[in-house]
């Protein structure tokens, strides 16, 4: 697939780049600054574009299959300006002119209700307590996924656990129209293999999908 990668200089972003082109999709990073991108990921076409600009965008999204967005706030200053839900405006209004459909953006499994499975320190203590201190990246991730619902794309929401630096197992837990019951991690590196993976997967299509261990 030919396929566009928005934040791909973040720590998901990074994986789904290197493992993109490892599976043999055509790639194209978009980056605010390409001397971030490591050096392992050079087999990528990187097209650098200002998310506040829309038309520096287009050159990234003509003839793409589909766009995965990995764009996140680096801090929570920038989550009270809001960051994630303009650049997901942004990206979208690109990929309409530009006739992409298929559209995958990962957002966080605070952002949405508890499932019934989850333990009860989980959902009357620790998980209240996890959205009430980042309240701010949580509100500006709402507002992106408000956005993508509204859109015409053949969308799909990614809501991952806490994240972390960790090697590649392949072995998590999926859950289409919810969070995974007790998920409470997941390794950057299976989140972006999650996200390829459901790429041609209908089912997924129009979906908000829980994935964590």
């Amino acid at each position: 697939m030919k396929l566009t990668v928005c934040g791909a200089t973040g720590g998901t972003g990074r994986e789904v780049v290197r493992q993109a082109l490892e599976a043999g999709h055509e790639v194209t990073a978009v980056v605010r600054d390409p001397a971030r991108l490591p050096e392992g990921l050079t087999g990528a076409r990187v097209v650098t574009a200002d998310l506040a600009d829309p038309e520096s965008l287009r050159p990234a999204m003509e003839g793409r299959d589909a766009v995965i967005s990995g764009i996140g706030p680096r801090s929570r200053k920038l989550a009270r300006d809001g960051v994630v839900a303009p650049a997901a405006r942004s990206v979208l209004s690109v990929m309409e002119v530009c006739g992409v459909r298929r559209f995958v953006a990962v957002s966080a499994a605070p952002v949405g209700p508890s499932p019934q499975g989850d333990p009860f320190l989980d959902r009357r203590i620790v998980t209240p307590l996890v959205r009430w201190a980042l309240r701010d990246v949580y509100t500006d991730l709402r507002a992106m996924e408000k956005i993508v619902w509204g859109s015409g794309t053949d969308w799909t929401v990614m809501r991952p656990p806490r994240l972390l630096d960790r090697p590649l197992t392949g072995r998590y837990r999926l859950a289409i129209g919810g969070n995974v019951p007790g998920g409470h991690t997941i390794a950057r590196s299976d989140l972006a293999h999650a996200i390829l993976a459901l790429l041609d997967n209908p089912a997924t299509v129009g979906q908000v999908v829980g994935v964590a261990y």
